[in-house]
């Protein structure tokens, strides 16, 4: 993982030229990485349909996706070559694609919009020396929360354990954390997977979790396999701080890294791994920003297909080619229900 965190860019269509505004890039932000993600504010970015239409879209994003797949909603992050998050950007700045086929975006909005959250945080034994850093590292993620918010907090060593059910008072799950006391084995997968059953009783159409781990797997009934297949079947994007033993590591944290890339990118996340315990606040910090600055696209499917079938999503960008590389993320598709 790079030292250097992200910072956020705003592309705005005020006459100046692109390759002035991208001349930001052109800087070097090693000295300064620190400040720079403290420095961000994101100003308010209204949406791009009628307030009524965004209600209606975050009311029916989850049982539409679901039940009838007559509107797909679709998160995306686009970030710069310095993985520095990049804001400002048009509807028609973006292409989407299904199973090959370009859809219309008929819905598309830049705004904060409110979230279901689920924070996963490691309590097994090695967390010892790591538990009052994921502590700040989850306070850090709450203080970068719109107040309308919903979260809840699961733990995990030896088996997975809800500690605080939804809440908008991320402030009860800090306390909650505060009594964790880390022993026994790693049962990660689980842990997962409890959180993307829980993420059924969400209230809005957006949900992601963040895991904070130290290790891989060693204590899961649920495979790998399975979890995947359960995020796969949801909506819920995965991101994920690992920190693992570079020097006496067991096998499971071996593994570990990949695993938690795999999850991530299976959901249209992404996986950060430390290379020092205490950027973990920062780099919690940096996610949260990242979800307040996502776009969302929306499409109805042409032929409604009901068909119970995996079906391939993939966003492509639309900007100036004198502009350096952009990369948009997404989740890579969905399956749609057979009623």
């Amino acid at each position: 993982m790079s030292k250097h965190f992200s910072t956020v860019l705003r592309f705005k269509h005020c006459g100046m030229p692109w390759f002035c505004v991208f001349s930001l890039l052109l800087s070097n932000s090693a000295a300064v990485a620190q400040s720079q993600l403290e420095d961000v504010h994101v100003a308010p970015r209204g949406p791009l349909i009628s307030a009524a239409d965004s209600a209606a879209v975050t009311r029916a994003a989850h049982p539409i996706l679901r039940k009838t797949v007559d509107l797909v909603l679709v998160p995306v992050t686009v970030t710069d070559p310095m993985q520095r998050l990049v804001t400002g950007l048009q509807s028609d700045n973006f292409q989407l694609f299904e199973n090959g086929e370009e859809q219309r975006i008929k819905h598309f909005s830049s705004e904060d919009a409110p979230v279901s959250l689920g924070i996963i945080v490691d309590t097994s034994g090695s967390m010892g020396d790591k538990i009052e850093s994921a502590r700040e590292a989850v306070k850090e993620f709450c203080d970068t929360a719109n107040p309308e918010d919903e979260f809840f907090l699961i733990t995990f060593s030896d088996e997975p354990r809800l500690v605080h059910d939804f809440t908008d008072s991320p402030e009860e799950l800090e306390l909650n954390l505060a009594f964790a006391k880390p022993r026994g084995r790693t049962a990660l997968l689980d842990a997962i997977y409890l959180g993307a059953r829980k993420m059924r009783e969400a209230k809005y159409g957006r949900k992601a979790m963040i895991i904070i781990s130290d290790g891989g797997d060693n204590h899961s009934r649920y495979s790998e396999r399975e979890l995947k297949s359960v995020l796969k079947e949801s909506d819920v994007e995965i991101y994920a701080i690992g920190t693992f033993d570079r020097y006496v590591p067991t096998p499971e944290e071996v593994l570990g890294p990949e695993l938690l890339s795999d999850i991530a990118e299976t959901s249209g996340g992404r996986a950060f791994i430390l290379e020092k315990l205490e950027e973990m606040p920062l780099l919690a910090r940096r996610i949260g920003i990242e979800l307040r600055t996502q776009y969302v696209l929306g499409y109805s499917p042409g032929a409604r297909p009901h068909d119970g079938k995996w079906h391939k999503i993939k966003i492509k960008l639309k900007v100036p080619k004198n502009l350096p590389y952009l990369q948009a993320r997404s989740r890579t598709g969905y399956y749609a229900s057979k009623e």
